[in-house]
């Protein structure tokens, strides 16, 4: 039996990690639940999976909780705050920790489970993206598991060498293949990105996702912070790390060998698949998944991403190149990005000039301390909300090729 924290249990990645624990009530207990805000949904986990805590950031949402599950006579603790957060990561009873806990929200809990030696199911990009020389080190240092449950690294991990053990030369590997769908505006012609709409944008044609991450797909800078995650989680540089869109989002990824093999993980799109891969590694187990039907899909296409119409995925790679704090920055100024355009107050290809302006504005510094990345992303979010209240509305975001 394996007992869990499921950290961001109301969001798609919670859902389905909820989903896949039910069919396996034998294998699974959760232990603790956690998420930001959401206390409606919240509460009806915790009267089906009767957790002894859940947690919610916001302390107003954890009140409203707290009253729901009295009045429902549950045995269940709610606390609340990012301290609690840490506290059910590292339970010494606690087995496993799902992260899934979106933006930088995540980072000092996943961190909190990496200390204690957690076996860590990293489904929280940024931390990795803000941290990732600190988390790995802490991973290392505590004996944490680390798996990914990314599509795209969980399929990387699938097809690298079982004894994979960061070195890509010696296990014979010339390359990293990251797949992406190209999100929902793949073939849109450019005039028409200016007037994307939040809807639009989180209207992802592949996969069921939360707003955030579906506005990152549709700009593909989901796909650069995975380039960053699969730097630092397979030692790859980043020459090492090819993007390739693939619409059908069958093929999750794949790793090209030096004797001219190619290995890839193949399956339907739904996370269900490498959330329960990394609930059982080594192991299998029913994912509650459709089998993939490969005469169905019948065609499989590829092509190369255009940096010019997702200037996102250049700037990340920037980033990475660049090292330090530029990660964080691309993350915070992004956050802020996209947050602004969800509340519709800067428009669709306004996003990636916000980035970029932050990145030009901010010095790169060395990440020695969890301190260092903290006050790199404030200073970032800052100089993000400075610029975007800079923004008229009749702000017009810059071409393909100025950007």
């Amino acid at each position: 039996m394996q007992h869990l924290t499921i950290l961001g249990s109301t969001g798609s990645i919670g859902a389905s990690t909820l989903d896949v624990v039910a069919r396996h009530p034998a294998r699974y207990r959760v232990l603790a639940l956690a998420a930001q805000r959401r206390d409606d949904i919240l509460f009806e986990q915790c009267a089906r999976f009767l957790p002894r805590y859940a947690v919610l950031l916001d302390g107003d949402a954890a009140d409203r909780l707290a009253q729901k599950v009295a009045a429902a006579d549950l045995d269940v603790r709610v606390l609340s705050g990012a301290d609690a957060l840490e506290h059910v990561a590292s339970l010494p009873e606690v087995d496993a920790v799902m992260a899934a806990i979106v933006g930088a929200a995540g980072l000092r809990p996943t961190l909190a489970a990496a200390r204690a030696g957690k076996k860590i199911l990293l489904a929280n990009k940024e931390t990795l993206v803000m941290a990732g020389r600190i988390f790995m080190e802490a991973a290392r240092q505590h004996g944490a598991t680390l798996l990914p449950i990314d599509s795209e690294h969980n399929a990387v991990f699938q097809a690298l060498p079982r004894n994979y053990a960061g070195d890509l030369a010696a296990s014979g590997v010339r390359r990293i293949l990251l797949t992406a769908s190209g999100g929902s505006f793949r073939n849109a012609p450019w005039s028409a990105l200016r007037e994307v709409t939040p809807e639009q944008a989180c209207a992802h044609p592949n996969w069921v996702m939360g707003q955030k991450i579906s506005v990152d797909s549709s700009t593909m800078m989901n796909k650069g912070l995975e380039v960053i995650e699969a730097h630092w989680l397979f030692n790859a540089p980043a020459d090492a790390i090819e993007v390739v869109v693939h619409p059908q989002s069958v093929i999750h990824s794949l790793v090209q060998y030096v004797d001219g093999s190619v290995l890839a993980q193949l399956g339907n799109p739904d996370m269900r698949t490498p959330i329960a891969h990394a609930l059982a590694y080594p192991e299998r187990i029913e994912a509650g998944v459709e089998p993939l039907d490969l005469i169905k899909v019948a065609t499989l296409n590829f092509e190369a991403p255009d940096f010019a119409r997702f200037p996102c995925l250049a700037l990340a790679y920037r980033a990475l190149r660049a090292g330090g704090t530029a990660p964080t920055t691309l993350n915070a100024a992004n956050e802020i990005a996209v947050a602004a355009f969800l509340d519709r107050k800067i428009p669709f290809l306004a996003i990636p000039q916000v980035i970029e302006q932050v990145l030009d504005a901010l010095a790169v510094t060395p990440v020695d301390t969890l301190e260092d990345v903290l006050n790199a992303d404030a200073v970032a979010r800052a100089a993000a909300c400075d610029r975007i209240r800079c923004a008229s509305p009749s702000f017009t975001p810059l071409s393909p090729r100025q950007l």
